[in-house]
């Protein structure tokens, strides 16, 4: 895999390879749309599932399975993921990163008033048949949001949309010179596709402006592992199961 971008650099690197799309779906994007709409998938899956009766409880393994079906996907495609090859990342950068992603969690456990919400999340109480948390199910789960689910998000939101927004030969953008309009427009789609959609498009600012400002699509990867690593502790701490 080579990176889209030289090291520490803002400028397309010329020599990546082939570019190959044009439409929404092509070569090129599938890699970037496939694991994420497995992803979306499971979602409906698990409303199709609660609608024909099954508890919330019952569910509990849906997602270590949604999990595991992104990771093969992800594994599937990973030789299509030049943004992912290791450029190294400037120590401003990782504090930049780590400090964003503390922030955004501190903001999304508070930007939870009834009119910063959409719908109502069901949560995921791991809890067994005993009663007791399900110490497994809990591994998985924030195992699952921090290692897994930024991968693919910001494959597909920031590396992928966001530069798609641009040009729709995405993989000639570079981070740098994409604009307000991109940059806002999927911002705003990653917000709502969240319950709490406020605090969502606030993410989407902080992520995007991590990848436009270091070039690396491992900055914002950090930081959103950095937020849901921590909010699934703050969750197990309060109980606060709704947050998930």
């Amino acid at each position: 895999m080579q990176p889209d971008t030289p090291k520490n650099s803002n400028q397309p690197a010329t020599s990546a390879g082939p570019v190959r799309g044009h439409g929404f779906f092509n070569p090129d994007s599938l890699p970037r749309i496939v694991p994420f709409g497995i992803y979306m998938a499971f979602i409906v899956v698990a409303d199709l599932l609660a609608r024909a009766g099954w508890e919330a409880a019952d569910q509990l393994w849906l997602y270590p399975v949604k999990i595991l079906a992104v990771c093969a996907a992800l594994w599937v495609y990973r030789s299509s993921y030049r943004e992912l090859a290791w450029q190294g990342m400037a120590a401003r950068h990782w504090i930049e990163a780590i400090v964003t992603g503390i922030v955004v969690l501190v903001l999304w456990v508070n930007l939870d008033a009834p009119w910063m919400q959409v719908g109502s999340a069901a949560g995921y109480a791991p809890f067994g048949a005993d009663g007791r948390i399900d110490w497994l199910l809990v591994a998985c789960r924030i195992a699952g949001a921090a290692l897994v689910v930024p991968v693919m998000e910001e494959l597909f939101w920031r590396s992928f949309l966001m530069r798609w927004l641009e040009r729709s030969t995405f993989l000639t953008v570079s981070p740098g010179s994409v604009r307000l309009f991109a940059f806002c427009v999927t911002a705003v789609l990653f917000g709502i596709e969240h319950t709490l959609w406020l605090a969502g498009i606030v993410a989407g600012i902080a992520y995007g402006a991590l990848y436009i400002r270091s070039g690396n699509l491992w900055s914002p990867i950090l930081a959103h592992a950095v937020t849901n690593g921590l909010l699934g502790g703050w969750i197990v701490l309060t109980e606060n199961w709704a947050y998930w």
